[in-house]
């Protein structure tokens, strides 16, 4: 299965992001980038692909071992940028971010020590995708709409294990769909 370890923003703060990406939707240009849907906003901490399910379980308890030992923290989504000279557009992050990219250090760290080819590791960038596109898109517009985007913040309590299931159909502006396999409260948290 597809999976990736993740920090889900609550309700909340969806909406609010909602009603921003609604207005850089309302920018000369917007259709030409494929939107993300709010059901698929989060921030990534580790990538981990096609895992056996046989690995699973070990990864999971690593992983239950890594938010036990992380405390919760504020986070909350801020700015924006871009990826591969405008073919991913994303809300940034401000708060803890030391603790947050220490979370995915250990999700990374999870996942190799489980077995899974990680492949070479990057340095962590807090961001959310809010639209992708196969072609390069110039999107200072976009930038610049976001830079003075400020969301609430909110205590990050867990981390969340989540299953992707890639679209199959065929069909224009279908979107992957995420499922959470499993979910630990943070040390501290609950």
């Amino acid at each position: 299965m597809r999976l990736f370890a993740a920090v889900l923003p609550p309700d909340d703060v969806v909406r609010e992001l909602a009603v921003e990406v609604d207005q850089l939707r309302g920018l000369p240009g917007a259709e030409r980038l494929r939107w993300t849907g709010r059901d698929g906003w989060h921030f990534t901490l580790a990538f981990y692909g096609e895992v056996d399910d046989g690995v699973v379980e070990e990864l999971s308890a690593r992983l239950e071992r890594a938010a036990h030992r992380t405390g919760a923290f504020e986070l909350a989504a801020r700015g924006g940028g871009q990826f591969g000279h405008g073919r991913a557009l994303w809300a940034g992050a401000e708060g803890d971010l030391s603790t947050l990219r220490l979370l995915a250090e250990r999700a990374e760290a999870a996942g190799r020590k489980a077995g899974v080819p990680m492949g070479e590791h990057r340095r962590y960038k807090a961001h959310l995708t809010l639209a992708r596109s196969r072609d390069a898109v110039d999107v200072r517009p976009y930038l610049s709409a976001l830079e003075e985007f400020a969301g609430r913040t909110w205590t990050v309590a867990e981390l969340v294990l989540l299953r992707s299931h890639l679209p199959r159909s065929g069909v224009a502006g279908e979107q992957p769909r995420y499922e959470a396999v499993a979910r630990w409260a943070l040390g501290g948290a609950g």
